[in-house]
């Protein structure tokens, strides 16, 4: 089953599932019960933290919710806050209900070892695993998380999901 966010973001082959991690969370845990999938992908955009380049395509198993607080030591978190499903897969998402436009907070979540962000990817694979459903994100990169993040994505979007499109059919996936 291939999952998108909606909203803006939203594909003809892919099952809406809500923006953020609330919505994205109840709405695929109910889509779960239903239809019972084998497997999700999760398609969407995502911010850079620090290197790789805009419209680059990337694939994860892997995400964490860590807060921008948290780095700066003004919170904590008592629940876990990953999963990673491929420990040789380097790359993984961080998740959170904003988006990051602090050039030094994007900084220090790459040295976290988060490569990007997307608001929904950490949702999606803590329900893909309490289901016990394999999980995986596919990002088309958007912007760079500084400043100018909105801006950048609002001119990258409809691009970037053309080039996932077309990405998703050659790999055969619709």
């Amino acid at each position: 089953m291939i999952v998108c966010a909606g909203g803006n973001e939203h594909f003809h082959f892919a099952k809406n599932i809500g923006i953020g991690m609330v919505q994205s969370a109840i709405n695929l845990s109910e889509l779960c019960i239903k239809d019972k999938p084998n497997k999700i992908i999760f398609i969407g955009t995502a911010g850079l933290y620090k290197e790789g380049q805009i419209f680059e395509i990337f694939e994860s198993k892997n995400a964490t919710n860590i807060e921008i607080s948290m780095l700066d030591k003004k919170s904590f978190m008592p629940v876990p806050q990953e999963v990673f499903n491929d420990v040789s897969q380097e790359t993984f998402i961080n998740s959170s209900n904003f988006i990051t436009i602090n050039k030094a907070s994007a900084y220090k979540l790459f040295e976290l070892g988060a490569y990007a962000e997307n608001m929904e990817f950490y949702s999606v694979l803590s329900v893909a695993k309490k289901f016990n459903i394999p999980a995986k994100g596919i990002f088309v990169a958007t912007n760079f998380c500084n400043a100018n993040a909105h801006e950048d994505f609002l001119q990258n979007h409809s691009l970037a999901k053309d080039i996932l499109c077309e990405y998703v059919e050659s790999k055969g996936m619709i």
